[in-house]
């Protein structure tokens, strides 16, 4: 799709600011507090997976035939609460991005208004993640070092497009996995809950990030969308090779290094990874940021 002449900011502040009301309309209409919707009060029962085992980084392969039901059902869980830790981490950043990329802005702007109830409303995601891993049984899964120190540069210099299609991607990911499990009455209820809750709220900063992906590109020269392009790609593997910790295995008991070893050869959730970022990949390539070096980060993601 064809990028339009870059609007004035005073030609693109209604249509923001009116995309901005909708969502805060939407946030005081239907928002949920994860300290009172979760049931955290009930003991985790073992009898339920953690996530969709479809989504499990081994089903599909000889060893997932050769578990127990009870030996699946302990990875799964290890395996959603390690997702659920590498969201904490991405929110982090999310988080510090937005507020960079509002400081000093009009408090009285609406988008401004949304910006902070964005953030809002990450704050107790991330609190809702972490308790609900815990409550799964699992450590405080963390990305490896060197991901932790990406991360830390790319929250400092991303801004712009860079910043919130970066958000839209690691969101988009989480949404349509979530979505599944959410549904999946072989799922723990506490962790259908947490999902429900990501997936409402969710939808309203997926739907601002796209908004201010295509605003911010509109004033973007050739240059700065190939380099944001590779930027935003790179973030994306970084991110979704980070999601599944590879302590997970030894965690469900199972034997690390062939469980290591048959997850990255795992056909089967990879396609599943694929389906999951179409719609993101038709977006990303009709606002010009699915470039040839973004696309081979993406393909080795497993996203494309």
């Amino acid at each position: 799709m064809a990028i339009s002449t870059p609007p004035s900011e005073a030609a693109g502040r209604p249509s923001q600011d009116g995309v901005a009301r909708r969502l805060l309309d939407s946030s005081a209409q239907l928002s949920y507090d994860p300290l009172t919707e979760v049931d955290w009060d009930t003991p985790l029962d073992t009898d339920f997976h953690g996530a969709s085992p479809e989504w499990s980084t081994l089903y599909g392969t000889a060893y997932w035939d050769e578990l127990t039901d009870a030996q699946r059902k302990a990875l799964t869980r290890q395996e959603a609460a390690s997702v659920a830790s590498t969201g904490i981490w991405f929110e982090m950043i999310l988080q510090q991005m937005v507020l960079r990329d509002i400081y000093a802005k009009d408090p009285t702007d609406d988008t401004v208004q949304w910006a902070l109830t964005e953030i809002a409303d990450e704050c107790r995601h991330s609190i809702m993640f972490a308790r609900g891993a815990k409550k799964l049984g699992a450590p405080a899964y963390r990305p490896h070092r060197f991901a932790v120190e990406l991360g830390r540069l790319f929250k400092t210099v991303a801004f712009g497009e860079a910043a919130y299609a970066a958000i839209l991607v690691a969101e988009e990911v989480l949404d349509v996995m979530q979505r599944d499990w959410m549904r999946d009455e072989r799922v723990v209820p506490f962790v259908r809950t947490i999902n429900n809750i990501h997936v409402v709220e969710e939808s309203r900063h997926m739907k601002f990030a796209r908004e201010e992906t295509r605003r911010h590109l509109a004033g973007a020269g050739w240059l700065r969308r190939r380099v944001h392009a590779l930027l935003i790609a790179v973030a994306a593997y970084v991110i979704v090779t980070s999601m599944v910790n590879r302590k997970v295995y030894g965690n469900a008991g199972l034997d690390e290094r062939r469980a290591i070893r048959e997850a990255k050869a795992n056909q089967h959730h990879k396609s599943m990874m694929r389906a999951s970022c179409s719609g993101l990949m038709e977006f990303l390539a009709s606002v010009g940021l699915l470039t040839g070096p973004a696309f081979f980060f993406y393909k080795r993601a497993n996203l494309t």
